[in-house]
């Protein structure tokens, strides 16, 4: 019996958020490779997929309508900018141990995003919400004064993508379609790299040198799967978003960074102190409170049968 739009698309959102929570581990075996060349190499083989996979459906021209006016083309390059920073912080927090601050980051990253509609947008906040979002300043607070340290990466991942988002609200079009184009604005940038790197010796940041790709065949494999890797759950994701209710999409979402958790504690053994167990409860805390009031205000708001 087939199974109905709703279903077919909670499978898409719950494969997508898994793609996304495992992907810590794809990236942990590229940690020999700086991560500014993993990040290049991962935006030419994504717009290879996804333009690959446009224009099997036809659909490739949506890519330059993304960059069609001058508005449209600053919105990308905004866009490309803010998702390059989020790719590149989480490729480097996993190669260098920061995986449990990543999944933090994406964690915090929805209530961000609340903060980001009332200041952007002016979407009103529900007395939940102001809760959640303080239980998540209270835990960041907490854990920058109990381990000394301000958790940049957390921050960053979290700031960078409710930014993201905020953009892509005022971006028509499909998920594919927009990310290919800001990928497309990325891709120069990231062929003078590799050009760099490859001829010149570029180390960047890291200092470490690079240049590996068409030198060890199973890492050059893993840096061209990366495209796939990061279009599928996209594309999966749009196909969900279209079927099944944006509260629904929002608490699946969480699995990503849960799989991030679990992953970086008891795989990559990462430490978990005490103030990470605080901050992670009132993290969750938050998020039970957002989600339960997002739905509770999703049924109340519905129109009589």
């Amino acid at each position: 019996m087939a199974c109905s739009p709703q279903l077919q698309g909670l499978a898409a959102m719950i494969a997508a958020s898994t793609i996304w929570g495992l992907s810590s581990l794809f990236y942990k075996l590229l940690a020999d490779v700086p991560p500014l060349e993993v990040l290049a190499h991962r935006t030419l083989w994504s717009l290879v997929a996804l333009v690959g996979v446009l224009a099997l459906q036809g659909r490739a021209r949506q890519i330059l309508a993304c960059l069609a006016t001058p508005p449209l083309f600053l919105l990308t390059v905004l866009a490309s900018v803010l998702i390059g920073c989020n790719w590149l912080g989480f490729i480097y927090s996993v190669q260098v141990g920061k995986a449990l601050q990543a999944s933090l980051g994406y964690y915090i990253f929805p209530l961000v995003t609340v903060i980001l509609g009332r200041l952007v947008f002016g979407d009103r906040l529900r007395p939940v919400q102001w809760v959640a979002v303080a239980l998540a300043a209270l835990a960041v607070t907490l854990l920058t004064a109990g381990l000394g340290i301000v958790p940049r990466i957390a921050l960053m991942l979290a700031t960078t993508f409710a930014l993201y988002g905020a953009l892509k609200r005022m971006v028509p079009g499909g998920a594919g379609a927009s990310v290919a184009a800001e990928v497309l604005v990325l891709a120069p940038f990231a062929l003078l790299w590799l050009a760099g790197v490859h001829l010149w010796g570029w180390t960047g940041l890291t200092g470490r040198p690079g240049g590996v790709f068409g030198t060890d065949l199973g890492v050059s494999l893993l840096l061209i799967l990366s495209g796939p890797l990061t279009g599928l759950p996209l594309l999966l994701f749009s196909y969900a978003a279209r079927r099944v209710s944006l509260p629904t999409v929002g608490l699946v979402q969480y699995l990503n960074p849960t799989l991030q958790f679990l992953i970086a504690v008891l795989i990559f053994g990462e430490p978990f102190t005490v103030w990470h167990m605080i901050a992670f409860a009132l993290i969750w805390s938050g998020l039970t409170l957002y989600s339960l009031d997002s739905l509770r205000f999703r049924q109340h708001s519905r129109p009589p049968v």
